[in-house]
C-alpha cells in the first residue's frame, strides 16, 4: 500500500516545531540535540517548502529571523503598565531598612521570602506575547513610552516567536535586558577593530546601539542575548502566585531566564547571595553591577505597591566600584556653565568596570592638593557607581622622581578673567562671567530657558548653531538677531516661519520683568525665589546694583554668600559691558519690578489655583509668576481644596473635573481683568 504524500503545510509546521525546539536547546539551554549540519539540513528543507509557498509563512516561522528592510524611524508605543526603575541600596545598612520596610509593609516578623538574581547591564525591554506568539517588543523609554523594537528583537535568536507548549495567557507582558555576551562582544570589537571600524567602550552600549539600528539586518550580525526578570500585564490562564514559580513556567515555555536566578530567606540569605556573586562576578559570562532583591509572592508586591518611580517590594543592591591603576599623563582645567573650574587627570587609556577610561575628576583644588596628584604619577582609579571615574589616590611608592605638585590657576583658562575663591567654599570660579567662552553656551541656554526669559524656540541645538555661526556671542546679541533673519534661515531645519515665531518670542521676552531678568543672568547662588525677593526688596535694576553688601542682605534670604556673589558678578568689567549692551534694547520691561496686587493687597492668598489649557496673550510662567504673587498656591492637579481654575483654551479633563466638583472657573480673559 503506498502512503500518501504529506500535506505540505502540516510538513512545515512541524519542522518549525522542531526547529523551535532544537533553538531553545541550543540558544538557551546550550545543550544542543543534533549537530549543526543537521539543523541546517532541516532549517534549508524548511526555507524550500516556505519558498515554494510563500503564503503559508507566519511571522513566527524560524526563518524569519533574518531581519526586514530598515526603518526609517522608531514608533512611539506605550507599555501595557509602567517599567519603573529601581531604588538603590549600597550598605548593608541600607539594605536592613529596606527589608524592615517590606516586613513592616507585610506585616510580617520572619524572614521575607525574597527571589534574587543578578542585576545585568544591558538594555531593558518588555515583550508582548497574545496567545503564546510574540507580537511587540518596546524599550524602556520614560518607563511609560518607549521605541517599539519588535523587527529588532526577532532577529535575537534566544527570544522565542512562539512559546513551546500550550497553556499561554492571551495576554502577556514580560520584561527583561537585553545584553551582549562578554565573549560574543570582544570578538565584535576586535573584528571592528580589524576593518578600521568603530569599537564600543562596553557591552552596555554594544548592546543599545545594536537594538536601536534602524535595519534589523545589522541587529541579527550582534549576538545578543536576553533574559527574562519581571512581570507586567498577564491577562487570561491562572497567574502563578509567585515569581519562582512563574519562572519555572516560562522557562518551559522557552523563555530565557538567567541560571543564577534563585530563592533566599530574609536579609541573611540576600546577603549570603550577594557576597556569593561577587566573588565570582568576573567569572559570568555577561556584565553585572549588582544584585536585585524581590519578593518572591506576588500577593505581597501588590500589598506593598510603588512609589512614584520604583516598586517597595524591590531593589538593587549595588556592587563597590572596581579600581585599576594607570598612569597621569597631563593634568587640565575644565570651566563648567556656572565658571566652575575642575581639575581632570588625562590618563592612559585603561578599562575600568568594562569601560575603556581616558579622563578622571580631581572634584576640585583642594581635593587635588589633598591627594597630590602629579603629572606621571601612578594613581588608582575608580568608577564611582560604575559610572563616573574618579581618582582614588597617588600609589606613592611609584611616583617618578622630580614630579611638581599642580598650582592652583590664578586665571581663566578659557577666558584668561581672574579666579575667583569664594569664601566658605572649595571650588575655584571664573570671573569671566557671561562673557566667558566655555560658560557661554550654558549661559544663553539658561538665559532663554522657559523659568527665566522664556524664549520659545530657542532650544539647545539652535543656541549651539547660533554660536558656531557666530550669530551671536552673549546674551545681549539675542535681541539683534531681527537684523540677521536672513542668515537665521540659512541655518538647518530653520524656515522662514520658524524663524519670524523665534524672533516674535525673543521680542516678547522683553516683557519679562526685574525678577525673571535677575533670574536669567545665572548669578551664582541667585535662584529663582532669591531672584523674587531680591527685586522686590529693591524695586529697580538702579537701587538693586547700587546697593552694597550690607543692604543686599536687607532683601529676604539674602545671606553673606548671596551679597559676596552679586558684588562680585556687578563687579566684573566683562559682565558690566554686557549688561551695557541689554540697556540698550529698546522696549524692555527688566528694569523694574512686575506691578504687585491691587493696593500691594494679596486677594489670592492660600488660595489653591489650577492653570489648564492654552493661554493666548501670556505664557504659562507669566500667569503662575502673577498667581504668587497675589499669595495663590498653584497646583498641577484639580481637588476639592482647589479654590479657581484658570482655564485657557483647549482645556480638557481638569476643566470637566472642576465642573464636576463645582469649582469656579475663569477664562483667560476674566483672568486678565480681575488680577492684571
Amino acid at each position: 500500500m503506498n502512503r500518501s504524500t504529506p500535506d505540505p503545510k502540516q510538513q512545515m509546521e512541524q519542522l518549525r516545531q522542531t526547529l523551535r525546539q532544537h533553538n531553545h536547546h541550543y540558544h538557551v539551554l546550550d545543550n544542543p540535540l543534533i549537530s549543526d549540519a543537521e539543523y541546517d539540513a532541516l532549517f534549508h528543507q524548511l526555507l524550500a517548502l516556505e519558498k515554494q509557498f510563500p503564503e503559508e509563512i507566519p511571522a513566527d516561522s524560524p526563518t524569519q529571523r533574518v531581519g526586514g528592510e530598515p526603518l526609517s524611524a522608531f514608533i512611539k508605543t506605550a507599555h501595557l503598565q509602567p517599567m519603573l526603575s529601581l531604588e538603590n541600596v549600597f550598605s548593608v545598612e541600607e539594605l536592613a531598612e529596606f527589608d524592615r520596610r517590606v516586613r513592616e509593609g507585610l506585616s510580617l516578623t520572619e524572614g521575607v521570602v525574597y527571589a534574587v538574581e543578578p542585576k545585568l547591564d544591558g538594555v531593558a525591554v518588555s515583550l508582548v506575547y497574545g496567545s503564546g506568539k510574540l507580537i511587540r517588543a518596546v524599550t524602556r523609554g520614560d518607563g511609560r513610552v518607549g521605541e517599539e523594537v519588535t523587527a529588532q528583537v526577532k532577529t535575537i535568536n534566544t527570544i522565542p516567536l512562539t512559546l513551546l507548549g500550550g497553556g499561554h495567557p492571551e495576554l502577556m507582558e514580560i520584561r527583561g535586558e537585553i545584553f551582549f555576551p562578554l565573549a560574543a562582544f570582544e570578538q565584535f570589537n576586535e573584528q571592528a577593530m580589524a576593518a578600521g571600524q568603530k569599537s564600543f567602550a562596553n557591552p552596555r552600549n554594544a548592546a543599545a546601539g545594536s537594538l536601536r539600528q534602524l535595519d534589523p539586518k545589522i541587529t541579527k550580525e550582534r549576538a545578543l542575548n536576553f533574559y527574562f526578570h519581571s512581570l507586567g500585564r498577564w491577562q487570561g490562564a491562572q497567574q502563578p502566585a509567585t515569581h519562582q514559580s512563574l519562572t519555572l513556567q516560562l522557562k518551559e515555555w522557552g523563555v530565557p531566564v538567567c541560571p543564577e536566578g534563585a530563592v533566599v530567606q530574609g536579609m541573611r540569605g540576600c546577603l549570603d547571595y550577594y557576597q556569593q556573586l561577587e566573588q565570582r562576578r568576573d567569572q559570568l559570562p555577561y556584565e553585572i553591577d549588582g544584585v536585585v532583591y524581590k519578593v518572591d509572592a506576588f500577593a505581597g508586591r501588590d500589598k506593598l505597591g510603588f512609589v512614584a518611580r520604583a516598586p517597595r517590594w524591590a531593589t538593587a543592591h549595588k556592587f563597590p566600584a572596581r579600581e585599576v591603576t594607570t598612569t597621569v599623563e597631563a593634568i587640565t582645567i575644565q570651566v563648567g556653565r556656572t565658571g566652575a573650574l575642575t581639575p581632570v587627570a588625562r590618563l592612559k587609556p585603561v578599562v575600568v568596570g568594562g569601560v575603556t577610561v581616558t579622563n578622571a575628576t580631581l572634584h576640585n583644588f583642594q581635593e587635588l592638593a589633598r591627594k597630590d596628584v602629579r603629572i606621571g604619577d601612578w594613581v588608582m582609579v575608580r568608577r564611582a557607581g560604575d559610572v563616573i571615574p574618579e581618582v582614588v589616590r597617588v600609589v606613592q611608592e611609584k611616583r617618578p622622581p622630580h614630579t611638581l605638585a599642580f598650582p592652583p590657576p590664578v586665571r581663566c583658562p578659557a577666558c584668561d578673567a581672574a579666579v575667583i575663591w569664594p569664601t566658605g567654599e572649595v571650588v575655584a570660579r571664573c570671573g569671566g562671567g557671561l562673557s566667558c567662552p566655555a560658560q557661554r553656551l550654558g549661559a544663553i541656554k539658561h538665559f532663554v530657558s522657559r523659568r527665566a526669559m522664556d524664549i520659545d524656540g530657542m532650544g539647545d541645538k539652535l543656541v549651539a548653531a547660533l554660536l558656531d555661526n557666530k550669530l551671536v556671542a552673549s546674551v545681549a546679541d539675542l535681541y539683534s538677531l531681527a537684523q540677521k533673519r536672513q542668515e537665521l534661515i540659512q541655518l538647518d531645519r530653520m524656515g522662514e516661519k520658524s524663524v519670524d515665531n523665534l524672533l516674535a518670542a525673543i521680542e516678547a521676552s522683553k516683557q519679562q520683568d526685574l525678577s525673571r531678568f535677575l533670574f536669567a543672568l545665572a548669578i551664582r547662588e541667585v535662584g529663582e525665589t532669591t531672584a523674587k525677593n531680591l527685586a522686590h526688596h529693591f524695586q529697580s535694576w538702579d537701587k538693586l546694583i547700587e546697593a552694597d553688601p550690607e543692604s543686599l542682605q536687607g532683601a529676604a534670604d539674602v545671606g553673606q554668600v548671596v551679597a559676596d556673589s552679586l558684588t562680585t558678578f556687578f563687579s566684573e568689567p566683562h559682565n558690566q559691558a554686557i549688561i551695557a549692551q541689554l540697556q540698550q534694547v529698546e522696549g524692555c520691561q527688566w528694569w523694574q519690578v512686575a506691578r504687585l496686587d491691587h493696593g500691594g493687597e494679596r486677594p489670592l492668598e492660600g488660595v489653591t489655583v489650577v492653570l489648564t489649557g492654552t493661554l493666548e496673550k501670556m505664557t504659562r510662567q507669566q500667569a503662575k509668576a502673577r498667581l504668587e504673587s497675589l499669595g495663590a498656591k498653584i497646583s498641577g492637579s484639580v481637588s476639592k481644596r482647589t479654590g479657581l481654575v484658570v482655564a485657557g483654551t483647549k482645556a480638557g479633563s481638569k476643566l470637566k473635573k472642576a465642573q464636576e466638583l463645582g469649582v469656579e472657573v475663569v477664562n483667560e480673559a476674566v483672568f486678565i481683568q480681575r488680577f492684571l
